[in-house]
């Protein structure tokens, strides 16, 4: 063989590669992998599509929805799509300690899947914030997120660190 027909060969195995890698990624299943970035009305709305993708659920956490069960840490709570009373909301459940920001009507990101039952369960649970930063004073609990769930819901369940 000669060294032009070796290069040939080289060149032409090296276009089926990328023309293969290439096919893989436009007719694979990618589509398996999206993240649906929507809002509680756009969920609502996409009916059985919503069932069965990963979705981030953006949205207001809506006043009066915060249940904190310590015990199990489990978060419920409501997104809505803005802070009235009458938007529509999605009912969510966290199992993870929810940031020391997070409140009521805060903005807040939620990654995690959409039942049938109309529980969008969480498996990762972002709040919306300003970059400014500020120490904790001193002598002040690490603790202080549950003071924020105490102070926003009348319905949360929340006992002080120590309590039996």
């Amino acid at each position: 063989m000669t060294p032009v027909n070796r290069n040939r060969l080289i060149a032409l195995g090296a276009l089926l590669f990328a023309g293969a890698g290439l096919g893989f990624i436009a007719f694979g299943n990618i589509g398996d992998n999206l993240v649906y970035y929507w809002s509680p009305s756009e969920l609502l709305s996409n009916g059985d599509k919503a069932y069965t993708a990963t979705i981030r659920l953006g949205g207001v956490v809506q006043p009066g929805s915060i249940q904190w069960n310590e015990g199990h840490t489990t978060l419920d709570f409501r997104v809505a799509d803005g802070p009235d009373a009458n938007a529509k909301s999605v009912h969510v459940r966290s199992l993870e300690t929810p940031p020391q920001m997070f409140r009521e009507k805060i903005g807040v990101v939620v990654e995690g899947t959409y039942d049938k039952a109309g529980i969008f369960t969480s498996n990762r649970l972002m709040v919306n914030h300003s970059n400014e930063y500020r120490a904790p004073k001193e002598g002040e609990e690490p603790r202080k997120w549950q003071d924020t769930l105490a102070e926003g819901a009348t319905t949360a369940t929340v006992t002080p660190p120590g309590a039996p």
